[in-house]
């Protein structure tokens, strides 16, 4: 007669584990990018991300990073494939989907910026008060900026506006290739992983990219000769990320795991990505670059002049595109520069 309230007791005590079980389950994250793992953009800003996470979750968070492009897709469907839930979490450059982030974009105008870690914060801040409408079913956990474009050649080896005509040049966005015309040369779009076979193959004789691409896709080996911006003068060009989120996912979270995706997420993760993703790397790459044999020349102060005059004109086509799309495109371009002065002065 005993026996039945023991059971009973013991069912509950069952019932009880399971469900502490059930919200205890560790929850899969999928991660989708489209550069090898070894590249600095995994190892110093996907990975640690991942780590920190999982640590604070107390393991109940774990990424499943897929390294170029492995769950399918080229990288300008990316933040199709966050929105779609084939990934649950994408780290993307939103315009190479070419038209699509026309607000964003402002920050890929030439000569916008100068460090990583002070237009990181702009961009998140911008994209949070003007763009969130281009961003629509995936939630932005952090938004960062490269180190800069320089360009990258082959066997050429210009210094002068004249020097660059009828060169053909690797793009990689929309932006950039307007920039690259604009200086005289043909620009060629294409995403980074695709710049090694093309310089190999003379269907380019440079590239616009970073210092932080170039190690991962092993353009030392290929590039002889680099042309960049002196020391503290605003960049070439620049490219946008984002590191986006499905929001369905998201909101599956139980609450205490949003939380932890939250703390990591926002302004200072933006300023952290620039910081030691991209403007830490900067020394290094060209000493990597110079090891290798790779000679680095700088644009002369009287010569930089000149290819800031020559582009100013895609800044007026970038007010005139976005205006067309009912935003107020000259305010949104002095928004954009005054967030990116304002975080520089921090």
């Amino acid at each position: 007669m005993n026996r039945f309230p023991a059971l009973r007791l013991v069912a509950a005590a069952t019932l009880g584990l399971c469900a502490l079980g059930a919200q205890a389950q560790q929850v899969v994250l999928k991660v989708h990018h489209f550069l090898p793992s070894t590249s600095s953009s995994q190892t110093k800003l996907i990975q640690p991300w991942c780590d920190k996470v999982q640590k604070e979750s107390q393991d109940r968070l774990k990424c499943q990073i897929y390294p170029s492009m492995q769950l399918g897709g080229t990288p300008a469907q990316l933040m199709d494939q966050a929105r779609d839930g084939v990934a649950d979490i994408v780290w993307s450059v939103p315009t190479y989907a070419a038209g699509r982030f026309a607000k964003a974009e402002v920050f890929e105008l030439p000569f916008m910026t100068t460090t990583a870690k002070a237009a990181s914060q702009a961009l998140y801040t911008y994209i949070q008060k003007n763009a969130q409408d281009e961003f629509r079913g995936v939630k932005i956990l952090f938004n960062h900026v490269h180190d800069g474009t320089l360009l990258h050649f082959k066997d050429k080896q210009p210094t002068r506006l004249e020097d660059l005509k009828g060169l053909k040049i690797r793009a990689a966005t929309r932006i950039n290739s307007q920039m690259i015309a604009a200086m005289g040369a043909t620009p060629v779009q294409m995403p980074l992983p695709a710049v090694p076979e093309a310089l190999a193959k003379g269907v380019i004789d440079g590239a616009s990219v970073p210092w932080e691409g170039a190690p991962s896709i092993k353009l030392q080996e290929i590039a002889r000769y680099a042309l960049d911006t002196g020391p503290g003068m605003p960049r070439m060009a620049n490219t946008i990320f984002a590191f986006a989120m499905n929001q369905a996912k998201y909101d599956s979270l139980p609450a205490d795991l949003e939380k932890v995706i939250d703390a990591n997420s926002g302004l200072a993760m933006s300023a952290w990505a620039g910081e030691v993703a991209f403007d830490s790397i900067v020394g290094p790459h060209q000493k990597l670059a110079r090891d290798a044999g790779q000679k680095i020349s700088f644009v002369d102060p009287a010569e930089y002049q000149r290819w800031v005059k020559i582009t100013e004109q895609i800044d007026d086509e970038w007010v005139k595109t976005v205006s067309a799309k009912g935003a107020d495109g000259r305010k949104l371009l002095e928004e954009a520069r005054s967030l990116i002065s304002q975080y520089a002065a921090k």
